[in-house]
Parts: structure tokens; C-alpha cells; sequence
């Protein structure tokens, strides 16, 4: 069976994308957001991004021709604002950690 004809592969592309649309919505009023609502933001997003990670994992260990089309598209977009996959993750992972730090500043 191909990659991206598995059930659970879409199934799993399908929530990710869904959970991203509504936590980008909702993240646009991020700001008006009490201190446990920035929480739960921030914990939801930190969940999706390992959620995400699982999945371009399964991608990169993938024999499926078109999954590893799938990881070089990726790379070569990426490299065009001059990072790979990884330091986006990274740089996600940063950004969620600096939320954490304003966020514990904003208790003291």
C-alpha cells in the first residue's frame, strides 16, 4: 500500500492540519488570553508540534517513493529561507519556550 493511501495517514494529516487551522485561529487572540488561557495555548501547541514531528518522522523512514518526495519538497522550500526541517522545529520549540519565560515573568 502507498504512503499516503494509508488510512492513518490520512486520518492523522487530516486532524493535524484541522488542530493547526484552529489553534492559528484562536491564537490570533492570543493576547487577550488570561494567564491560564496562555497556558493552555501554549501546552496545546507544544502538543501539536510533537504530533507533527511523529509524523514527518514516519515520512523520513518511509520506503514510499512519494512520502520521500514528500520530506525532499519540504527540505528544498525550507531551504530556501535558508533552514531545514529541524531548525524549524527547533525554532518553533524556541519561540514556545520564550511564551513560557514571558509568560512566567508576567506572574512574578
Amino acid at each position: 500500500m502507498a504512503f499516503f493511501e494509508s488510512e492513518i495517514v490520512q486520518e492523522e494529516a487530516k486532524r493535524l492540519f484541522n488542530d493547526y487551522q484552529q489553534l492559528m485561529q484562536l491564537g490570533s487572540d492570543y493576547g487577550k488570553f488570561d494567564r491560564e488561557g496562555k497556558k493552555k495555548f501554549i501546552d496545546t501547541m507544544e502538543d501539536l508540534m510533537s504530533r507533527y514531528r511523529v509524523f514527518m518522522k514516519r515520512f523520513e523512514l518511509s520506503e514510499d517513493f512519494q512520502a520521500k518526495m514528500t520530506v525532499e519538497q519540504l527540505r528544498t522550500q525550507l531551504s530556501q529561507f535558508g533552514i531545514t526541517p529541524e531548525q524549524m522545529f527547533d525554532q518553533m520549540n524556541l519561540t514556545l519556550e520564550r511564551m513560557k519565560a514571558q509568560l512566567e515573568q508576567s506572574s512574578e
